[in-house]
C-alpha cells in the first residue's frame, strides 16, 4: 500500500496515537506517498464533470491537505483558488507544491477549522476530497452550513461520493474493522483521532445538505466504473446555494 518513500509502521503508529491535527502535521511530509491521497483518476473525473457546471471565478478547497483539490480548482477557476486546512504541516506541503508565481489563477492558503470558516460569501465553487471521515455525524450539518455561508448565491459545493461496498465483501469488512478499531482507540485513548469510513452515508448527507439550505442533485461519475448492477461506483454530489447571481457572478 505504501511506497518506500512513505511513512514507516512506527511513524503511522505515532500518528494514530496523536490528535487528528497533530497526526496530520506528522504525516504531512510523506502524505502524498500514501494511499490516502485522492487518486489522480478521481481528481480528473471530478474536474471534467465540474467543468460543465461553470464558469467559475473563485474556488475553495475545504480541508485541502497537501493541495490536490486546489490543483483541480486551478484548472476550473479563472481568478483565484483558496485552500483551507487546520493542519499547519499539510498547508506547508501544499505551499511547496504551488509556489508563488506559478501559472494559473492566484492561490491562497488559510489555516482554519472547517467547522468555523472565516469567509464571507466569496466563492462560486467549493469542493472537498477525502476529508469527511474526520467529522462526526453530529458535526456534519454545521460543516455544510459553514460552506453554504462561504458561497455566493448560485455557488456550488461539489464532492465525489463512492457507493458503499457490498455487505459481506472484503472491502465491507475492511472498512467495518477499521471503524471498529478507531472507536476502541478513541474510547481508551486521548486525544482522539477522528477518522471513520462508514459514517458518511448518502441519505444522511443529502438530508444535512438540504437542511443547511442547499438544493442537491447527483451526477454519475461513470468513468470511475460501474457496479455489477450497472449503477455507478461513484457519484458527484452537487449542492447549490440558490439565488439570483449565477456561478461566476459578483
Amino acid at each position: 500500500m505504501f511506497t518506500k518513500q512513505g511513512p514507516t509502521v512506527r511513524e503511522l503508529a505515532v500518528q494514530a496515537l496523536s490528535s487528528t491535527e497533530r497526526g496530520y502535521d506528522l504525516l504531512a511530509p510523506k502524505f502524498d506517498e500514501t494511499p490516502y491521497r485522492t487518486p489522480d483518476r478521481v481528481l480528473d473525473a471530478v474536474t471534467r464533470a465540474v467543468r460543465e457546471l461553470g464558469p467559475f471565478d473563485a474556488g475553495l478547497d475545504v480541508c485541502c491537505g497537501t493541495g490536490a483539490g486546489v490543483g483541480v480548482l486551478r484548472r476550473l477557476c479563472r481568478e483565484r483558488a483558496v485552500g483551507v486546512d487546520f493542519s499547519a504541516g499539510m498547508l506547508a506541503e501544499a505551499r511547496g507544491a504551488f509556489p508563488p508565481g506559478s501559472e494559473g489563477p492566484a492561490v491562497h492558503w488559510v489555516r482554519a477549522d472547517a467547522r468555523s470558516l472565516p469567509f464571507a460569501p466569496a466563492f462560486d465553487l467549493a469542493l472537498s476530497f477525502g476529508a469527511f471521515g474526520h467529522f462526526l455525524p453530529a458535526e456534519r450539518f454545521g460543516l455544510f452550513a459553514e460552506v453554504y455561508g462561504s458561497l455566493r448565491p448560485g455557488g456550488q459545493f461539489v464532492f465525489p461520493l463512492g457507493a458503499p461496498p457490498p455487505v459481506g465483501s472484503r472491502a465491507y469488512w475492511s472498512l467495518f474493522g477499521f471503524d471498529a478499531a478507531m472507536r476502541v482507540r478513541n474510547a481508551l485513548w486521548r486525544p482522539r483521532f477522528v477518522m471513520y469510513y462508514r459514517t458518511f452515508r448518502l441519505g444522511d448527507v443529502l438530508e444535512d445538505l438540504t437542511q443547511a439550505g442547499f438544493v442537491v442533485r447527483l451526477l454519475p461519475l461513470t468513468e470511475l466504473g460501474l457496479r455489477p448492477d450497472g449503477s455507478p461506483r461513484a457519484r458527484l454530489v452537487v449542492a447549490t446555494r440558490e439565488g439570483q447571481d449565477g456561478p461566476g457572478g459578483s
